[in-house]
């Protein structure tokens, strides 16, 4: 019995492990978004690059963001590691918004 009770605990408390970083990564990935469509709405109305990446930043430290314009619309790409342990597993979010008109 205790034997079988020494191998099954690692195991156990391994897939539980796991399964924490899974939900940490989901919610990661929420935070992303939320933060990439406001950085493309920040951008579209003019506010500074600086503005747009301290708003993805607050959803992850370590986030990277990437702007481009498509014809009238602006597009955040935002992307950050998922923080589950060895997985080297990536986490990225895009948003767009239409750019307001100067003047």
């Amino acid at each position: 019995m205790a034997a079988e009770f020494a191998v099954a605990v690692p195991a156990v408390l391994l897939v539980l492990a796991l399964s924490a970083a899974a939900l940490g990564a989901c919610s990661r990935q929420v935070r992303l978004q939320d933060a990439a469509a406001d950085a493309a709405r920040l951008v579209a109305r003019g506010d500074s690059m600086a503005r747009a990446q301290n708003a993805v930043a607050g959803a992850a430290p370590d986030a990277r963001l990437e702007v481009s314009r498509p014809g009238d619309l602006v597009c955040a790409q935002a992307s950050a590691p998922s923080g589950i342990p060895f997985t080297g597993f990536g986490l990225t979010a895009r948003s767009c918004a239409l750019a307001e008109e100067a003047g």
